[in-house]
């Protein structure tokens, strides 16, 4: 149990896939822009990423090996990836025509989502039980959904703060991202 804790906090924390790995980027720097987009893209994600996750496994494990095509697992899980992003999009646009206004464009753009493949193929090369890929892929997602909050909100924050011309939008954006990776790289001894 000690070992899914630190594999948890490891993905959480240690290796956040935004500030440690630098996956995830785009909707990082696009979507941050408010605390409210921030979250929703962060729980979509969350969803997609952890759902993903453990059907690629499921997948990798099931029909690739057994077959030996292991060498298809990228169009696999990208392929699967797509398809619960596309049942997500449908189910929001239905369901909450707000949220689906809100977020937009954007949950299309999680297919793309380099976090999303990463945690899956992470997985998989590390050997991973499933119930261990399961408590990965749930890390990673709220490390990701973390982040996304933490930064939505300093940039909102950041829109009402007196800030040289110079330095204002992505500048800014990029500074606080940075001194951002600083703060969780202060975590990388706590997983020794």
């Amino acid at each position: 149990m000690a070992d899914l804790a630190l594999l948890l906090i490891g993905a959480l924390l240690v290796n956040n896939f935004v500030l440690a790995q630098f996956l995830g980027l785009c909707p990082f720097m696009g979507v941050t822009r408010g605390y409210d987009t921030a979250l929703a893209t962060g729980l979509a994600t969350t969803f997609v990423l952890t759902l993903s996750s453990l059907l690629a496994y499921l997948l990798f494990h099931a029909v690739l090996v057994p077959l030996s095509l292991e060498y298809l697992r990228i169009i696999v899980f990208i392929t699967t990836i797509a398809g619960i992003v596309q049942l997500i999009h449908y189910y929001i646009r239905a369901t909450s025509p707000l949220l689906h206004q809100l977020l937009g464009v954007y949950i299309p753009l999680i297919t793309s989502n380099c976090a999303v493949l990463g945690v899956a193929l992470l997985a998989i090369d590390q050997d991973l039980s499933l119930l261990e890929t399961g408590f990965f892929a749930v890390g990673a997602a709220a490390g990701f959904t973390l982040v996304m909050v933490l930064f939505g909100a300093i940039r909102e924050r950041l829109t009402n703060d007196a800030i040289p011309y110079s330095l204002q939008g992505s500048a800014i954006a990029l500074i606080t991202a940075g001194i951002m990776s600083l703060a969780f790289m202060g975590f990388q001894g706590f997983a020794g």
